[in-house]
């Protein structure tokens, strides 16, 4: 058994380190009350991932969320509600009107570990005897004292959120605890906007380093993020060969937009240089003549994902994808404090740094907010993407010149 040392031990929903010979080994308990009430497995050895946080934390949590299935399965037709914000958090999850079950699947994996956070460390607090005072010496705990706010941020997010349904619900004691928790909230620190920004050099490092190591998929990953300004996850997880037509325009509907207002993120792949590399030596487009004129089309007519893992054929898992991203940034020489999800952002700032219109960049980043019908407003984003891509064509050209 190998021993465990503190540096790699993770906190998660119902993960217990248990004493073992000479070392700790991890094991998930699965809560009392629901053990009694019947719910199995009781207990579950962890120990093939206990030198793998990540995999640990993300074990912990897909049980965390077969006991809540498991509840949700009792509570069919019943509602109840005890007074402790453990029961609280059961509702929120479990009840069919919940806004829980409205996330998307990678924001609600994301709830499901705060959720069981918030149920081991203060589920016996009874609502009536919680206030705001509690929620700032809670976020001095849950933000590590002050080192870790974004990880406080999110737990308060997903307190309020419980709370919130319980006035929803009215619940006793939820509307006067809700007050009190938003006005201690105002006035406990947010994570900083980060500041990290990428430059186009540093991208083609980027790319460079992950073609080294046999992984075009992520030299492509990063290109179409940095080029196209998509979301980091819609690249890795949603992105088709659907999504580009004839003409190697890109169309999609990112994620985030998916469940709301359905607009569609447009952007001519022909003016993203980067992406027109990978997709070069991907073998997916071909440059040919028509009417003496040379131009870009799609090889075949591929489908499915357009990034997947070379070990798997599928797509990247996002832990695996970060470590890949780690092995990628430390050979091009990039800060360790640069993320892949700066790429979106550093793409932005790049199109602005080369005197993009604000209007423009929102409409490419899928900001836009009025609506208009389906054409007018897919030719203006077609317009505003190429007026985008060209400045910051532009821009790279006159850096290097210089």
């Amino acid at each position: 058994m190998p021993e465990i040392s503190d540096k790699v031990r993770v906190r998660a929903p119902g993960l217990r380190w248990i004493r073992r010979g000479a070392g700790f080994a991890p094991w998930w308990v699965a809560p009392e009350a629901d053990r009694k009430a019947g719910y199995r497995p009781k207990t579950a050895k962890l120990s093939r991932w206990a030198n793998d946080p990540m995999m640990l934390a993300k074990r912990c949590d897909a049980l965390w969320a077969d006991v809540l299935e498991w509840r949700s399965s009792r509570m069919v037709g019943r509602f109840r509600f005890d007074g402790s914000l453990r029961s609280l958090v059961t509702a929120y999850s479990t009840h069919p009107m919940s806004n829980f079950h409205k996330l998307r699947p990678a924001s609600r994996g994301v709830y499901l570990h705060y959720l069981g956070q918030i149920e081991k460390e203060i589920g016996s607090r009874t609502v009536g005897d919680v206030s705001g005072l509690d929620l700032k010496e809670w976020h001095v705990r849950w933000s590590s004292d002050g080192r870790h706010l974004a990880a406080s941020n999110m737990c308060r997010a997903v307190l309020l959120a419980v709370v919130a349904f319980g006035v929803e619900a009215r619940l006793a004691g939820c509307a006067e605890l809700a007050v009190s928790l938003r006005a201690a909230n105002r006035n406990l620190p947010n994570p900083k906007r980060r500041e990290s920004v990428i430059t186009a050099e540093q991208v083609v490092a980027l790319r460079a380093a992950a073609h080294a190591d046999k992984r075009p998929s992520s030299a492509l990953a990063y290109a179409l993020v940095y080029e196209t300004t998509m979301r980091l996850w819609d690249v890795i997880l949603g992105m088709q060969w659907e999504d580009i037509d004839a003409n190697l325009v890109m169309r999609h509907v990112p994620s985030k937009t998916s469940t709301k207002t359905g607009l569609a993120i447009t952007y001519p792949l022909t003016r993203a240089p980067m992406v027109v590399e990978e997709l070069v030596f991907a073998g997916a487009i071909r440059l040919e003549q028509a009417n003496g004129i040379d131009r870009y089309v799609l090889a075949d007519r591929p489908v499915g994902p357009m990034v997947v893992c070379e070990g798997t054929g599928r797509p990247y898992l996002a832990s695996s994808f970060r470590e890949q991203w780690r092995k990628d940034r430390n050979a091009a020489g990039v800060p360790a404090n640069v993320w892949a999800r700066d790429l979106r952002a550093s793409g932005i700032t790049e199109g602005r740094a080369s005197g993009v219109s604000t209007d423009d960049a929102a409409k490419v980043a899928g900001h836009a907010s009025t609506k208009t019908t389906a054409a007018v407003y897919d030719r203006a984003t077609l317009e505003a993407a190429e007026r985008f891509a060209d400045a910051r064509a532009a821009y790279r050209k006159l850096k290097a010149a210089k």
